[in-house]
């Protein structure tokens, strides 16, 4: 074998010095004195990027003779992005249900996952939510038909309606006001359920389900609910305040329900006073308009009546509403002087303060601990919230808190759709074996460019007094409305409606309105008609109600191995409480979309409309973060990990499966040509030396993050293997993070207990995983140790795919006989991981992988998305190893301290 005597490279120029760092970090730049392996790459480099199409290097691939083990072993197919779906329904529930209320019609329909490839049809489909106001019952019924959701069993089973029509579940008074119109136009048969046992229905299933569904909220800020805090123990009983157009308080045990109280001032009687007083009909409008308003102008407070002073006797502050609307009694002006927008906020607060009211006294008179307040009534807008927040807080003597619930619009629609028996006994079921995700992907564009209004903040006295909010500010239009502005007209197409979805329902024309946005036929908010309308107030409701797409996952499970016991969070930091971290990743994101962009149009050279799909991706991932910038809890409790499935979905959501399909091909060619002189030089190696040897290599092999800018930056600079030479010649010890001498006693010891079995998560193609984890898979093998395989199901960036993974397995059939026997014997094998990320949840894992780990002693976590974005601080029921090269510097710094360095390396081997 040749020897490479070359070693410098941008990352090796440091000179040796010691550090200081965290106590378990041995952080210092001096040469080990192991011997760095030393191998012939001359023939295996592939051409930089941007050169990989030019003729010579095409030829060069397919010329007769080329060593290209992998062009004949992999599968020529590329895997589809599959539907994450629920479990079969049968026909009687699979479509859809409604709640039609006095002012709101919502809905909630099932799309099934169609067939798979050998057009077989997939078990499964997803929940969708939709909302039409009741006085544009047409527009829900052109959606209906739009999606002809009423074909073919929707409810009950076909036949079973009137006149041999369908039979759908549907709860409200509108269920019996509007049945003769939905039976006469679409042939459909309401069928009525109760009203509360529905509310019920639907607000336990979310509750006991959906992560992050529940939510405080206190001076403009929200803390979710941890699942974990609400399990059935601890959720039961509770005050369910359901407000629509009036108010239902309803106490709910494990057992049942019952409605104990209610109100006729409820949204109706906001809307409807609304209007008289100011002349407005729509109501997302009257809550935008009360975002900039000052309810000081037209309450009455004690401030007002004592001469601007407190009545502190009986501990009410200065000002505290001593009367709604009561300052209008006191002024002499004309009343055409009042703003619309203070008249607003006045009745905003005064029916809020009323429900928060009258629901704390039952929960006091109950004995409840805990009140969620839902209803198409809250909005999720942020001055209703805090008014309902602050009055139980208030009014209980600070005992209890007011929780919101992010579906709070749905819950009869889905508590009718959950009515049928067998559909509540599949949905349970399934929820207890698979895992619940929300994705908000399906938008057409996330509607951020509304005005965010920092509502002001109430505040107590220093007794506790009721008090009025100080003047909220003026509308403030800032950068990101025009950004949004502008991604939706870049969405937009003339004249069609296109969707990118993965049911048939792609390139469907429908009539244009002016001013359309081009959406997918899924939309997360529920917009009011299949063609959205020119309406500035849809920002505002879809912007203050963001709900997403329902996906299960029956096959997802959690894994087996977390240490039980301790609290699980995958991500490394909180984004939603970490301003900095999130500003810096959101920032970093929109940075690297530019280069994504781009390598999405090169992926797809002969496409017609792949340049209209890549603008639109780039438009909607953007707008998606700026989403997040105006309103970080926007999507629930997201992390980091999160933010890159975001972008994952984004890309497969406008076809774009796997942009790195080319590049990926390449690099594992190359690195297989490499990969028999390889495992012969680590051969000649004595046990330590060999084991060191592969770790580096494994280190290595971590360099090729093509999400990575610094990565990107090398690639400029040289070709795949050289990169990886080196690499590999500069990640030597001592490291950032050392526990190698552990690892290395665990396995090299006299007498030491080799393991049985072990799970390595492996991150990407190429050298990564060809010249890294396959060594390291090898030397196990040899160990006696059986080994898995675990890759993504989908693919994501340049990570490598279980498909793929599979191909490379057979083509180094050819090149090593151990792992020949290995393969051909089951002792080496692949699981895909259920995952389309670079990260990895570990409550949201494949059933073959959860299988597989069973029986397992060790597992091997790999990359920076799998060990350190996420896991860094996960705990396990077996020996851990974390392997991974840092490849951004400020990652670097905050887990080394002021002295971390983009490169430095981790390994952590964590005893069972």
């Amino acid at each position: 074998v040749a020897r490479v005597t070359d070693t410098s490279s941008a990352m090796s120029d440091a000179e040796p010095s010691a550090r200081s760092g965290p106590s378990d970090v041995r952080h210092a730049r001096n040469r080990s004195l192991s011997a760095p392996l030393r191998i012939d790459i001359t023939d295996a480099a592939i051409d930089p990027p941007g050169q990989s199409n030019r003729p010579d290097a095409r030829n060069a691939a397919d010329a007769p003779g080329s060593r290209s083990p992998l062009r004949h072993a992999s599968s020529s197919s590329k895997p589809e992005a599959p539907a994450i779906a629920l479990p079969r329904q049968r026909d009687a529930v699979r479509h859809f249900a409604m709640d039609l209320g006095g002012s709101l019609v919502k809905l909630v329909y099932f799309s099934p996952s169609g067939t798979d490839a050998s057009g077989r049809a997939v078990a499964g489909g997803r929940l969708h939510f939709r909302k039409f106001p009741s006085a544009h019952l047409n527009d829900c019924m052109d959606f209906i038909e739009f999606k002809k959701l009423h074909v073919g069993g929707s409810g009950t089973t076909e036949g079973d309606g009137e006149d041999g029509g369908v039979t759908v579940k549907a709860t409200g008074g509108g269920a019996y006001k509007f049945s003769k119109t939905f039976q006469d136009r679409l042939g459909i048969t309401l069928q009525k359920e109760d009203e509360m046992a529905c509310a019920v229905a639907g607000a336990n299933f979310l509750l006991e389900t959906i992560r992050d569904e529940a939510f405080t909220y206190t001076d403009d800020e929200k803390a979710f609910i941890s699942k974990d805090a609400l399990t059935r123990e601890s959720l039961f009983p509770y005050l369910l305040v359901n407000i629509g157009s009036g108010v239902s308080i309803i106490k709910v045990d494990k057992d049942g329900h019952e409605r104990v109280s209610g109100s006729n001032i409820g949204g109706g009687t906001f809307w409807g006073l609304c209007r008289l007083l100011t002349g407005l009909k729509d109501y997302d409008e009257m809550l935008k308009l009360s975002a900039q308003a000052d309810n000081a102008k037209v309450d009455m407070l004690v401030g007002d009546i004592y001469g601007g002073r407190d009545y502190p006797n009986i501990g009410l502050s200065s000002e505290t509403i001593a009367s709604s609307f009561g300052r209008v009694v006191m002024d002499e002006g004309s009343l055409e002087d009042y703003s619309k927008a203070d008249i607003t906020l006045s009745l905003l607060r005064m029916i809020s303060y009323n429900i928060a009211h009258i629901s704390t006294m039952n929960a006091v008179k109950y004995g409840l601990k805990r009140i969620f307040f839902g209803g198409y009534f809250i909005r999720n807008h942020a001055y209703t919230m805090n008014t309902i927040s602050f009055a139980v807080d208030f009014w209980s003597k600070g005992s209890l808190k007011a929780s919101f619930l992010r579906h709070e619009g749905f819950l009869g629609a889905l508590g009718a759709f959950l009515q049928d028996v067998e559909a509540q006994k599949n949905l349970s079921n399934a929820a207890q074996q698979g895992t619940w995700i929300e994705k908000f992907i399906k938008c057409s564009v996330p509607p951020t460019g509304m005005d965010r209004k920092r509502s002001a903040r109430t505040s107590h006295s220093s007794k506790g007094s009721l008090t009025t909010p100080a003047t909220p500010p003026r509308a403030r239009r800032d950068s990101e409305e025009e950004t949004i502005g502008e991604a939706m007209r870049k969405v937009s197409f003339d004249g069609a409606l296109r969707t990118y979805s993965n049911d048939n329902l792609a390139n469907v024309r429908v009539p244009r309105v002016a001013g359309d946005v081009a959406s997918s036929e899924e939309h997360s908010s529920g917009e009011e008609t299949p063609s959205d309308r020119n309406d500035p107030t849809q920002l505002l409701n879809s912007a203050g109600l963001q709900v997403g797409v329902l996906h299960l996952e029956p096959t997802l499970e959690t894994f087996p191995l977390l240490r039980e016991g301790r609290d699980y969070d995958p991500n490394i930091f909180d984004m939603l409480t970490n301003t900095t971290e999130r500003d810096y990743w959101l920032d970093t994101l929109e940075r690297l979309q530019s280069g994504l962009v781009e390598r999405a149009l090169v992926s797809e050279p002969s496409s017609s409309d792949a340049k209209e799909r890549a603008e639109n991706f780039d438009n909607v991932f953007k707008s998606h973060l700026s989403r997040l910038r105006e309103e970080p809890a926007a999507y629930g409790r997201i992390g980091l990990a999160d933010l890159f499935e975001m972008r994952e979905e984004c890309l497969r959501f406008f076809r774009f499966n796997d942009v790195y399909e080319d590049v990926k091909k390449q690099e594992n060619e190359s690195a297989l040509l490499v990969l028999p002189d390889l495992l012969a030089e680590i051969d000649s190696l004595n046990d330590d030396e060999r084991l060191l040897a592969i770790v580096e290599g494994v280190l290595a092999g971590n360099i090729f993050d093509w999400g990575s800018q610094g990565t990107l930056d090398l690639y400029r600079n040289g070709t795949i293997l050289e990169i990886y030479r080196n690499a590999r010649s500069t990640v030597n010890r001592p490291w950032a993070i050392d526990d190698y001498d552990a690892l290395r006693d665990r396995l090299n010891a006299p007498n030491a207990k080799q393991y049985r079995k072990a799970l390595l998560f492996c991150d990407n193609s190429g050298a990564d995983i060809i010249l890294g984890m396959l060594p390291f898979a090898r030397e196990l093998l040899k160990r006696g140790t059986s080994v898995v395989l675990v890759a993504n199901s989908l693919p994501a960036i340049n990570d490598i795919t279980a498909t793929e993974l599979t191909g490379i397995l057979q083509a180094t059939k050819s090149l090593d006989s151990q792992l020949e026997i290995a393969i051909d014997s089951g002792a080496l094998s692949v699981v895909s991981s259920g995952s389309g990320s670079p990260c990895l949840d570990f409550r949201r894992l494949s059933n073959e992988a959860c299988v597989a780990a069973r029986d397992a002693d060790l597992i091997v976590l790999e990359g920076m998305g799998r060990a350190i974005h996420t896991n860094y601080r996960a705990q396990f029921s077996c020996d851990t190893i974390k392997l991974a090269m840092i490849k951004n510097q400020r990652l670097a710094e905050k887990l080394f301290g002021p002295r971390g360095e983009i490169w430095d390396c981790v390994v952590r081997f964590e005893a069972a």
